[in-house]
């Protein structure tokens, strides 16, 4: 029983992680319909810039994290204006192969800049916890913890401000969005703040516990799609459901049955569940908190 519950957490954090990068992808394609492939790569750069913010300028880890937030916030206008912007009248496969031009473009760009070996960021909270016979550090509390409030956050966000309710009326239709009198184009900007952001509170937190390298953003960025599909395309509440039920049954995986196979573990499981529920846990309609 132990080494189960010592599991279930290892999952939920695994699950934090990929709740966080999952709800921006999710936001992203509430606005614009398209998969934005380049998502896993803004995770990516948001450790890199938390990692050498630690490493090179000696910045407190809160710091280092905010710093990357806001550099990811930063970036995400940057590409919504570059990329996506010209592209909204475009057809869908359009938007599709840009973004990926995109993931490619950064990830190549990584490895000239930064090279391609592993780092990974300090660990500033790596003292050990015992609760219970359950043996965690305290940063997987932390990203549990921060995880937590995010979506607390992102939730309140949505439902008690006039932006908020902005991205949910464009995410339900830009045209009637535009109709009401609401800057469609100031919209798509903040949606890529705030889902940028995520990213790069992602990477400040998983950046302690795993590696950071050029294309840790593939990875990740497949496996947040497989959860969007799991859990409904456009749907935040199944993002975040989806999410943890991915790195539940990962944690799971790895130790019942084989750490060779748990990469694996995603795509099984989006066969199984759209085998009994093909449109995923929550309909598209199901947008709403």
């Amino acid at each position: 029983m132990d080494l189960f519950i010592q599991q279930l957490v290892n999952g939920l954090t695994l699950g934090s992680i990929y709740v966080l990068v999952a709800l921006g992808l999710t936001l992203i394609y509430g606005i614009m319909e398209v998969p934005n492939f380049a998502h896993g790569n803004m995770y990516m750069v948001g450790a890199y810039v938390t990692f050498f913010m630690m490493t090179v300028y000696d910045v407190n880890y809160w710091l280092a994290a905010l710093i990357a937030a806001v550099v990811l916030a930063l970036l995400g206008i940057l590409l919504e204006r570059m990329v996506f912007h010209p592209l909204r009248n475009a057809p869908s496969v359009n938007k599709f192969i840009a973004a990926l031009g995109t993931m490619l473009f950064m990830e190549a760009l990584a490895r000239v800049f930064w090279g391609s070996e592993y780092r990974q960021i300090p660990a500033v909270y790596d003292n050990v916890i015992n609760l219970w016979g359950i043996i965690v550090t305290e940063q997987r509390l932390i990203v549990i913890a921060s995880t937590i409030l995010l979506i607390i956050a992102l939730n309140w966000f949505l439902k008690r401000t006039i932006i908020g309710s902005s991205i949910e009326a464009m995410a339900q239709s830009r045209e009637g969005a535009s109709l009401v009198g609401i800057n469609v184009n100031m919209v798509a900007i903040l949606t890529f703040v705030v889902a940028s952001s995520l990213a790069g509170a992602a990477a400040a937190l998983a950046g302690p516990i795993f590696l950071v390298y050029p294309s840790m953003g593939s990875l990740i960025i497949m496996k947040a799609f497989v959860i969007i599909v799991i859990g409904g395309m456009g749907s935040i509440p199944g993002a975040v459901l989806g999410g943890y039920i991915l790195g539940i049954t990962e944690s799971m995986g790895a130790t019942y049955i084989s750490t060779d196979y748990k990469d694996l573990v995603a795509f099984l499981l989006l066969v199984l569940i759209l085998s009994v529920k093909p449109t995923g846990l929550f309909a598209k309609g199901a947008k709403q908190w």
